[in-house]
């Protein structure tokens, strides 16, 4: 690599403005991400129709809406963000839009349970790499001073997706049920399956865009300039190879791995599985469920849970022992790196606040306050895209006046929105009425939302331009498995637990926010010391710098 930062142009070197199109690319990419929730998140609102057209039950909406699409993103969110590090990010981008909406499509022709499941899958799959290609993109347009703005809109894009897929989900679906009521509707259409056909359009529209966007020099705004990668698809086909359960062996064996590689890759799933199992018997304990019926076996939802869990968290496992045998340099500056580590385990803590709070709250303004599905749907569907987008463009330019070039000054902005948020929970969920429950909500929401960009703009400054793809991977992975795959089903268990104390169970959830706060705090006596080490670390191991 060459250090190129005196080559720059001033305007550059500086930091004070983005590369040319930058703010196309920033718009275009904040596009995607709204496609991307909007596409993963419209099954929501139209879970009762399909449940009524389909014949099937909450359980399996619940598989579809969080462990299928969860399994599939976490699986293939490391090659695909591999290959964001070393392939063209525009063309990467591109051709998953296409997919996940293409796929987002096909669930408005299912007729069962399998062909919905199949959609979800190909969801998941399409959208892993959109936040990692997407961020790796937009860090290469814009300077790192400008980078807390960068993470505003990607958080703000998140909020619109949320809150977007429940008005258009609810409208599309009501308008094509009352055009076609008494007529019939064309292709035999249900509201819920035209509403899909809706989502999807944009995303193809969108991928065109995408593919026609200019690819920036890797690195060149940092200074830090990659080479090109001479087999990026072979090292994503390595990676997801790797990283997958079962097939990691054949990776071990083909690699010579000693018996200390072997040693410790079985420890961990032998850990892995004996954690899996006490928390499968703790939760049949403390709230007892009956059994789903998945292709005419009877099978715990709780074993189901903590499978999927542990699945992912074996695949995490995998990529650090996988980085640290061939990829010596990024393991130094993702897996060994203490504040990289800490700014993952927020992420996941919070995100099992986040989405416990998100997924339950419409049920919560139903059952308390008499609100139909309609309403709900409308009123928080909108302030959840008022407050989600406030929040981050609050926080995202705070965070990059405060920093002046420190980490520090963005971790405290984090550290404001998650140590006040979980104060207000209890306050919010015990309102009286729906009016005071939304003007309370909005003042928890929005500082509960500044969390995102300022730590976002921490965790990718820490890691070498060529990893940050890897390193976003890495995140939401973490925080897939740990947020939509624990926090929805702790709400649930709590509130099931306590005879469908709903308010209970989302204020319960907030008892994560210590472990936050305390790794916040260590967070700041160690992240400017770690982003100082980064080169050195990297060239330590023999990243040739």
């Amino acid at each position: 690599m060459i250090d190129r930062a005196a080559a720059q142009p001033a305007s550059l070197a500086d930091g004070t403005r983005p590369l040319p199109g930058g703010w196309y690319a920033l718009a275009l990419v904040g596009a995607a991400q709204v496609v991307s929730m909007l596409d993963r998140n419209i099954l929501a609102i139209l879970a009762p129709a399909i449940k009524a057209d389909l014949g099937i039950g909450d359980a399996e909406m619940g598989l579809l809406y969080g462990t299928v699409f969860a399994l599939f993103y976490a699986l293939f969110s490391l090659p695909l963000g591999r290959l964001a590090d070393g392939w063209i990010r525009t063309r990467l981008l591109s051709v998953s839009i296409f997919f996940w909406s293409l796929s987002t499509a096909a669930a408005a022709f299912a007729g069962g349970f399998l062909l919905l499941a199949l959609s979800r899958l190909g969801v998941g799959i399409g959208e892993a790499s959109a936040q990692p290609a997407g961020t790796s993109l937009l860090y290469d347009y814009f300077p790192k001073r400008r980078r807390g703005l960068v993470m505003a809109v990607f958080a703000s894009a998140i909020a619109l997706g949320l809150g977007g897929s429940l008005m258009l989900g609810g409208f599309a679906a009501d308008w094509w049920n009352a055009r076609h009521a008494a007529s019939g509707a064309p292709l035999g259409l249900a509201g819920w399956q035209f509403a899909f056909l809706v989502a999807a359009m944009p995303g193809f529209a969108i991928a065109a865009l995408m593919w026609r966007l200019r690819e920036p020099e890797r690195g060149a705004i940092d200074g830090i300039v990659s080479p090109p990668d001479p087999a990026p698809f072979r090292a994503s086909i390595n990676i997801l190879t790797a990283v997958t359960p079962g097939a990691n062996w054949i990776t071990l064996a083909r690699a010579r791995a000693g018996a200390g590689a072997w040693t410790l890759n079985l420890g961990i799933l032998a850990a892995i599985l004996t954690g899996a199992w006490a928390l499968i018997g703790w939760a049949e304990a403390f709230s007892p469920r009956p059994p789903l019926k998945i292709g005419g076996a009877a099978v715990s939802p709780h074993l189901l849970q903590w499978s999927v869990v542990g699945f992912g968290v074996f695949v995490v496992a995998n990529l650090l022992q996988t980085l640290r045998r061939t990829d010596r340099p990024a393991f130094a500056v993702i897996g060994a790196s203490p504040s990289v580590l800490m700014c993952v385990g927020v992420g996941a803590c919070q995100s099992v606040i986040s989405y416990g709070v998100m997924g339950f709250t419409p049920s919560f303004l139903m059952a308390s306050y008499g609100l139909s599905p309609s309403a709900v749907g409308l009123q928080f569907g909108i302030l959840a895209v008022v407050l989600g987008v406030a929040g981050p463009l609050i926080a995202g330019p705070l965070s990059d006046r405060v920093s002046r070039g420190s980490p520090r000054g963005r971790v405290w902005v984090t550290l404001f929105a998650l140590g006040v948020s979980p104060l207000l929970a209890p306050w919010v969920y015990a309102a009286s009425d729906a009016a005071s429950f939304y003007l309370r909500f909005s003042l928890y929401s929005l500082v509960l939302t500044m969390w995102l960009p300022p730590l976002y703009a921490v965790l990718y400054d820490l890691v070498l331009p060529r990893m940050r793809g890897m390193t976003v991977s890495f995140y939401f992975v973490v925080q897939t498995i740990f947020g939509l795959g624990i926090g929805p089903y702790a709400v649930g268990m709590v509130s099931d637990a306590r005879g469908g104390d709903l308010a209970g169970a989302i204020v319960a959830v907030n008892l994560v926010a210590p472990v936050s706060v305390a790794l916040l705090i260590a967070l700041l006596l160690r992240v400017g010391r770690d982003q100082e080490a980064m080169v050195a670390r990297a060239r330590a191991a023999g990243e040739p710098i």
